[in-house]
Formats: structure tokens, sequence, C-alpha cells
């Protein structure tokens, strides 16, 4: 089901599924992402009225960090379904390709954004590793659902 998403193959889904194990201990996608550690880290330091964002904590796992931003260095390129995503989509649930298909639209487009800002590659990268992991925590959390009513039916 991971391999839906634009970047996620058979050995990186395998290895998020394994390293992460247990998504129901997060309580929401930005819970995963701290745990990762690909969330900006701080300095708000006593009177200072201002926020500085730092680069990211990596504080979690760097497997998993990893991953995703490799995974994350396809949404430079077009949203279109390519042939081996096509046979990767065979026989997936509906709401699965569906949030699938919202994420590409959406982190292609984040990607695109950050980049005319001027941003630099590197960081837009970890941008979008970031928002990809809130995809893959709905996901995950959804089909956790579709698992426990489908338990309750049967």
């Amino acid at each position: 089901m991971l391999r839906c998403f634009r970047g996620i193959g058979t050995l990186t889904a395998i290895c998020l599924l394994t390293e992460i194990f247990e998504f129901g201990r997060l309580d929401s996608p930005r819970a995963l992402m701290a745990y990762l550690g690909i969330v900006p880290s701080q300095d708000a330091s006593g009177s200072d009225t201002k926020d500085r964002r730092l680069p990211i904590t990596r504080t979690g796992n760097g497997r998993v960090r990893r991953l995703l931003v490799e995974a994350a260095t396809h949404y430079r390129h077009g949203s279109g379904v390519s042939a081996a995503m096509k046979k990767r989509r065979v026989g997936q649930p509906a709401w699965a390709l569906a949030l699938a298909d919202r994420a590409t639209g959406r982190l292609r487009r984040r990607h695109a954004y950050l980049i005319q800002r001027g941003k630099h590659r590197c960081k837009v990268t970890v941008a979008v590793a970031r928002e990809l992991a809130g995809f893959i925590w709905a996901m995950l959390r959804e089909y956790q659902q579709h698992q426990a009513q489908a338990a309750v039916k049967g």
C-alpha cells in the first residue's frame, strides 16, 4: 500500500514498516515527524521575542529519514504515473490510490513553490520529505481503521 506513493518501492516500504513498526503509538503526523527528526529546531531564549528556525533536529531514526529524503527527490519531476507505478497500483484499494494521488499533487506543488521562492534544493527536499511522512502516517492510520472495521464485520 505504501508503494502507491511516488519514490517508495517495495524495499523502501518494508524498511519504513520495520523501522517504525507500530504507527498507532504516534498520535499525529507531527509526532511521526518529530520521531524521525525532520522538524526544524528552534531558538527561542527567554526575553527574545523572535522565534528563529534552525536546521532539522536529526534526533530520530536516521535510516528512515534518509529513505524519506530519497523518496522526496522524486517529487521534483512531473506528477504523471509511470508504467512501473501503474503496475504497483494494480489491486490497491481505491482510498489508498486517492490519498497517494492527493499526496503527489500537493508535494509536487510544494516542491515547485519552494524552488520558485529561491530556497536551496536540499532544504526543499527535506521539507517535502517531512510532508511525505505526514501522508504516510495518514495512510497507515486509514489502513488500521479499515482493518478494525473488517475485524468487526468478519
